[in-house]
């Protein structure tokens, strides 16, 4: 019997090793698939072959997304499903997804070397004070601070090897001064940048405002007393006590959670909908009002909603007319149409990682900026408390309580985050702002680790 089994054994590990193997494709193979193509809601989409790492991406405004070869001109998304490229007297025309169907529109599209590489090919870090701009930061150099410029470069180094893929931006304020700025791939300090769910801080700031203002009573306000001219499915006594804290802390009850796959509140099934608002607040109660903390985007768009009949304009102008105003930002993007013209923006805002820095300074300044009280003292301690917990991590008002660990000794932040490894942390006893941006969306981000390992520990030094 032996002998029958050693080469039934060797042939089906060969089979096992040859099946698990990746399709294989060459960069001049993949660039017969560039071009710009339909895409869902009437929008548009590119596809670009890197260079770098011989792979195809889904350019989806600023944010890519991977696709991996599986057969011939079958492609696997991030979700494992399938994309297949069609042709036509074998010319690629276009693409089926999911069901459907959509053509290639233009193929005449040049990608950017820059946007693959973080750096030039022979480029050198040294270290340079950031500049003096007319923007409100004052600028510093780093030898007047205890940040360690030894862990600082080699961050850098990591950032561009690629250890640390799709970083485009760090920048460190420290006792109120910008002493660090560095920018990769096709980044700089005036390039707009997603923000994804970080916009959500800026909606809890504007909420406080609004509050502030008078122009919303209270954050004990139920929130269905906004919406006279809606009718509500599944309602209950239990939904007609939503208030606006519970929303601003991420316990509304509603049967939407994003760790939860069998959650009706299916963050993609909303982002098509008519209504965002219609579909947020149709959901059934899975829990009262102040209950369990469930990460719900529907919570903080209700919100933005509720913002804009409050003071009768869109949000992003009563952002202009308020925050941004009083912070000096003047560029930026905001298109705040929560139904399906949004399914591929989410509502957020768009800034530069400058004025991204200037808002964790408001919050570590309580709320002052340039000897002007922005935000109320109160509702930036507030929104710093612990309220509730989300997925396993403390939550103040639309703000992530975050600690990293760093050798043993703890260092607390708040937390504006976004997926791809947007990260606005204030770090109120380190008197330090981080900012960080980035493109690794739906995958695992660096930028903890980046701030675990190059940041914090320069302050281990310092503790007696």
């Amino acid at each position: 019997m032996k002998k029958y089994h050693l080469p039934l054994l060797f042939l089906l590990t060969i089979y096992a090793t040859y099946s698990q193997q990746k399709f294989k494709t060459t960069y001049e193979q993949l660039k017969e698939y560039e071009g710009i193509y339909e895409y869902t809601n009437k929008g548009t989409l590119k596809i670009a072959a890197s260079p770098k790492d011989t792979l195809l991406y889904a350019i989806i405004n600023e944010s890519r997304y991977k696709l991996t070869p599986s057969e011939k001109d079958v492609f696997l998304n991030m979700s494992k499903e399938k994309v297949t490229f069609v042709r036509k007297a074998n010319v690629v025309s276009g693409y089926s997804s999911d069901g459907n169907n959509f053509n290639l529109i233009n193929k005449k599209i040049v990608f950017p070397r820059e946007m693959w590489y973080a750096k030039p090919k022979d480029y050198k870090y040294v270290y340079q004070q950031p500049k003096q701009d007319l923007d409100g930061i004052l600028t510093g150099n780093i030898d007047k601070t205890s940040l360690d410029k030894t862990l600082l470069n080699e961050m850098m180094q990591k950032i561009v090897d690629g250890t640390y893929p799709n970083v485009h931006s760090v920048l460190i304020i420290k006792d109120g001064k910008l002493v660090f700025e560095e920018y990769f791939y096709e980044y700089n300090k005036g390039k707009l940048h997603e923000l994804r769910s970080a916009t959500k801080s800026f909606v809890s700031a504007l909420t406080g405002i609004a509050i502030d203002k008078g122009l919303i009573k209270s954050k004990d306000e139920t929130v269905l007393s906004f919406f006279p001219e809606y009718t509500f499915k599944n309602l209950n006594e239990d939904k007609r006590a939503i208030t606006i804290k519970n929303l601003l802390t991420n316990q509304s009850g509603l049967d939407c959670d994003v760790s939860n796959p069998k959650s009706e509140g299916n963050e993609t099934t909303m982002n098509n909908s008519q209504d965002w608002i219609q579909f947020t607040l149709d959901l059934p109660m899975v829990d009262v009002p102040g209950g369990k903390g469930m990460y719900c985007s529907g919570n903080p768009i209700t919100m933005g909603r509720i913002i804009e009949k409050a003071t009768k304009m869109p949000l992003p102008e009563f952002a202009k007319q308020t925050l941004f105003k009083d912070l000096g930002i003047k560029n930026f993007t905001w298109n705040f149409k929560p139904d399906a013209s949004s399914a591929e923006t989410f509502c957020q805002v768009y800034l530069n990682s400058r004025d991204m820095a200037k808002f964790g300074l408001l919050y570590l300044n309580k709320g002052i900026w340039n000897g002007k009280q922005v935000i109320s003292k109160e509702w930036v301690n507030e929104s710093f408390t612990k309220q509730s917990v989300v997925q396993g991590v403390n939550y103040g008002f639309l703000w992530w309580l975050k600690y990293l660990m760093v050798d043993g000794v703890k260092y607390t932040g708040k937390a504006a985050q976004g997926n791809g490894g947007q990260k606005i942390y204030v770090w109120e006893e380190q008197n330090m702002i981080t900012v960080i941006t980035g493109g690794n969306y739906n995958s695992q981000s660096p930028s903890d680790e980046i701030i675990q390992k190059y940041i914090l520990p320069s302050f281990n030094k310092t503790k007696i």
